[in-house]
């Protein structure tokens, strides 16, 4: 009655576990040992190489890439980066890393995360101060892997690949004639996999999600026979889950309704939708063709130029036979 599945990565694996460790503890005939409160559950995965459902962002996306080309060209990021510039320098001279961007300061703001989270002594330059304007500009780095510009056409991409298996999973769970028994589905993954969901349902808080936090579907039906969905976003073990509502929808969510709010936000053809627009390849062959053009011509000026002055030259001494002697 339960699915599970994690990315190929030890952490993600062994979360998945513990978590099946807790929902489910063993009963009855389950319990083989009256020692060990636990029953082995299967966890799925497949090679990180061949991943392209739970690990974000997916790679090998021409047009995902020209996207955050545009982005980078954005007036927000342009303007945050003016902003923080002088930080992010004293933040690469201080760590020693060459290039510390909006992209890649999370990687320090995570280190240094891990370390206070040890109770490991930080570095001097490491004020509380320092700590929060880290922290809010890796929030922006996050979001602007999924968002920031073009956001439903980035999910389409990215995001709406999990958003759409996750679709076709609570449609087949409606179909009472399908006699489904399955009751939970379970992924394992990253907090980038939930960035790029959340950005597809467009119910991101902004915040990068923390350790162990979790996004719940849940699927009822209701006294008339429909269903309807709704969300739930746990990010503080302390509290019970949020509620999430997809914009243009309440809480509890038609199904029907939520597939035609959601369908903006998933592929059609992944790997169509990943090329390069044609529109944009005429015109590249355009200008190779015209610079060629343009070479060519010159050539032929050029060639033409040189036989014209050799043609227009007086002669030169020519020798000239005696035509006595040739008698003779």
């Amino acid at each position: 009655q339960i699915f599970t599945r994690s990315t190929d990565y030890d952490r993600t694996l062994m979360s998945a576990e513990a978590n099946l460790a807790g929902l489910y503890p063993p009963e009855g005939h389950q319990i083989f040992n009256p020692n060990i409160s636990w029953q082995p559950i299967p966890v799925h995965t497949v090679p990180e190489s061949e991943e392209r459902l739970l690990k974000f962002p997916l790679t090998r996306c021409p047009r995902y890439e020209q996207l955050q080309n545009e982005t980078r060209h954005s007036a927000e990021y342009i303007n945050k980066t003016k902003e923080n510039w002088e930080f992010l320098q004293m933040v690469a001279n201080k760590t020693g890393i060459r290039d510390v961007s909006l992209e890649s300061v999370w990687s320090v703001y995570d280190t240094l995360f891990c370390e206070q989270a040890h109770e490991m002594d930080l570095p001097v330059w490491v004020t509380p101060d320092v700590m929060a304007r880290l922290k809010q500009l890796k929030d922006f780095g996050f979001e602007f892997l999924f968002g920031i510009h073009s956001r439903v056409e980035k999910a389409r991409l990215q995001g709406g690949v999990l958003l759409d298996h996750i679709r076709k999973n609570l449609t087949k769970a409606a179909n009472v004639s399908a006699h489904q028994n399955l009751k939970l589905l379970a992924y394992s993954a990253h907090d980038t996999t939930l960035v790029a969901l959340q950005m597809a349902l467009d119910v991101y808080n902004k915040i990068q999600a923390p350790y162990a936090s979790c996004h719940l579907f849940e699927l009822y039906q209701e006294d008339d026979g429909n269903f309807s969905v709704e969300m739930f976003f746990r990010n503080e073990s302390g509290k019970e889950p949020f509620p999430l509502t997809v914009p243009g929808c309440q809480h509890k969510c038609p199904l029907q309704r939520f597939l035609e709010l959601t369908d903006p936000a998933v592929p059609q053809d992944w790997e169509q939708e990943c090329q390069v627009a044609s529109g944009m390849h005429d015109t590249e062959l355009f200008v190779g063709l015209a610079v060629c053009g343009s070479i060519l011509l010159l050539l032929i000026i050029l060639l033409l130029t040189v036989l014209f002055r050799i043609q227009s030259q007086p002669p030169g001494y020519r020798h000239v036979s005696n035509g006595g002697e040739e008698q003779a």
